[in-house]
């Protein structure tokens, strides 16, 4: 078989190109390979995953303290409120008494309603002063709470900072890598034909990052399946430099000098 159905059309008027052209090819697989490795590897990084897990933790910290400032804050407007209260009810108590230590109350009646009204007015003070304090003891734990947050936020942020460089520095080394083996990627394949080079990119792209495979013991190392035995025939009595396909996934099929010999 010199072609799969699907790429005849496109092969038709190809002529096979020498042996190399097939040797380059692999070479070039084996660099897309590396490439998608060293891909592989930067996604799933260590340090990625820790900048990861340390920002969830930091977004976890700030919804806390937005939840425990909240609460704080309801309790300061009530503690507000009860401490107007309590001003607005010490002022009218003092008015009174000045009336009375003026003599301006009145009469003996009027003074015993004066006395009566600092009376009432006074205990509502305490009642005031008891709330007072409930609030401020409720408002101590959310006060607790929120310099715990704090602290541990400062200290996430400390963290991610240092897990972010520690990314930089390991997708540095990766990049470098990269950059290296897409050099030598770029320079083989001004040596492929357009043609074979068309060819394997639509395999690679359509089946797994893998267009080019070996034919290794009889079987394809791009699906690892065993050819029949009339078709290992056929491949290994095809003319030098022919683009065979294998025909159990598609895949150009390069038989290595010792594989043809067989």
């Amino acid at each position: 078989m010199s072609t799969s159905e699907t790429e005849s059309s496109q092969t038709e008027s190809f002529v096979p190109p020498p042996t190399p052209q097939l040797s380059l090819l692999l070479e070039l697989q084996e660099d897309d390979l590396a490439l998608d490795r060293l891909a592989y590897r930067r996604r799933g990084l260590a340090e990625r995953v820790a900048v990861s897990e340390l920002g969830s933790r930091l977004a976890e910290l700030a919804a806390r303290v937005a939840e425990a400032q909240e609460q704080r804050d309801k309790l300061a407007s009530q503690l507000l409120t009860l401490d107007q209260r309590s001003e607005a009810v010490g002022a009218r108590i003092a008015t009174i008494e000045q009336r009375l230590r003026s003599g301006r109350a009145g009469s003996y009646r009027d003074e015993q309603a004066m006395g009566e009204e600092v009376a009432s007015l006074a205990r509502q003070r305490r009642e005031i002063e008891d709330q007072e304090l409930e609030v401020m003891e409720a408002l101590e734990p959310f006060d607790q709470e929120l310099t715990a947050l704090t602290q541990a936020n400062s200290s996430a942020a400390g963290e991610l900072a240092l897990a972010r460089e520690q990314l930089g520095i390991a997708e540095a080394v990766i990049d470098d890598e990269t950059a290296t083996i897409r050099a030598a990627r770029d320079q083989l394949v001004t040596r492929v034909a357009p043609e074979l080079l068309a060819s394997y990119e639509r395999l690679r792209a359509k089946l797994g990052g893998i267009g080019a495979a070996r034919l290794v013991g009889g079987a394809c190392s791009g699906c690892h399946l065993q050819l029949p035995a009339g078709e290992l025939h056929r491949l290994r009595h095809a003319a030098p430099g022919s683009v065979v396909y294998c025909d159990q996934c598609g895949r150009i099929l390069v038989l290595t000098s010792d594989q043809a010999d067989r």
